[in-house]
């Protein structure tokens, strides 16, 4: 099968080749997933995950990408829950080889099935950020009606699913990102917008929970404006500086098949849609993980004609 592979750490993107690999394995509690889109996260290539196994053996040539959308031609021993020629997306396992192949094994449990009329590319672009938002907003932050909730990087991946799911949610929403992204926030359902380039982020006042994609002194300022008994979520790293009378939570996003369902019905029902910027063919792919200027959305790499 065509697969793209890194095998030098040192080398970057200028690493990533399209190549032929082995048809992959199917283990217990697997299945083998025919990848029609796939997504990616530019900084994987720095994750330990892609390099070593769990057990830190290095596991190179090794496939990069997580997120994928397809449809299911084999199951491993023991596997329940998906059938063949099933739809299905999810992400794949951190430590073994990815999406951005025509094939990839992943354990069954990370995956949901897809409905038949949702777009394999929309569904490929859902998994990372859809789950990155879901757990910051309801399995940490715990987001209530009602309550102001702050998200840096608004026009991003992460942050524009944050911003519809709150929406939905009743929460009063401030974003921050640059003047390009105000349009967008105003398309979200922001109630306000801050430049960070031309505003005070203090200008925001008091929040009720913040997430934070951006780390650093955005971060470590917005400690201030967490009201007692807020917290400040953030997936850029363990915060240093944490709210007076509040927490401050650093996380990782985590597989979960319940969620991936709950996030798949809102696209499906037109109530949630993932930015998308550019579909590319897999050969292109290593091109990809090198930005062009144009940030905002995802780059999706179709590999199999639906």
């Amino acid at each position: 099968m065509r697969a793209i592979t890194v095998r030098d750490r040192e080398a970057g993107a200028g690493g990533l080749t399209l190549t032929e690999l082995p048809y992959p394995h199917a283990a217990e509690n697997d299945v083998i997933v025919q990848v029609h889109a796939a997504g990616f996260t530019r900084g994987e290539l720095d994750w330990p995950g892609t390099w070593t196994d769990r057990a830190g053996r290095d596991r190179t040539p090794s496939v990069p990408g997580h997120e994928l959308s397809g449809v299911v031609v084999e199951l491993g021993y023991g596997t329940t829950g998906l059938t063949v020629g099933q739809r299905v997306f999810g992400l794949a396992d951190w430590t073994r080889n990815g999406s951005l192949a025509e094939y990839a094994a992943v354990e069954a449990r990370n995956l949901a099935p897809l409905p038949a009329d949702v777009d394999h590319v929309a569904a490929a672009a859902l998994p990372i950020s859809g789950l990155t938002a879901w757990q910051a907003l309801f399995d940490h932050a715990h987001l209530k009606t009602g309550q102001t909730l702050l998200i840096h990087g608004i026009g991003g991946a992460v942050g524009s699913v944050a911003a519809q799911l709150a929406q939905e949610a009743g929460a009063h929403i401030i974003g921050t990102g640059r003047a390009s992204d105000q349009d967008l926030a105003g398309d979200l359902g922001v109630h306000r917008f801050l430049n960070l380039d031309g505003e005070h982020l203090e200008d925001a006042g008091e929040v009720d929970v913040v997430l934070d994609v951006i780390g650093g002194e955005i971060r470590d300022r917005s400690t201030a404006l967490v009201r007692p008994g807020g917290t400040l979520v953030t997936i850029a790293g363990p915060p240093t500086i944490h709210p007076r009378a509040g927490q401050a939570i650093f996380f990782v996003v985590e597989p979960n098949r319940e969620q991936l369902t709950q996030l798949v019905t809102r696209l499906h029902a037109g109530r949630l849609t993932p930015l998308v910027n550019t579909v590319r063919p897999l050969a292109d792919a290593p091109a990809a993980f090198t930005p062009d200027g144009s940030t905002r959305g995802r780059t999706i790499i179709k590999v199999t004609a639906d």
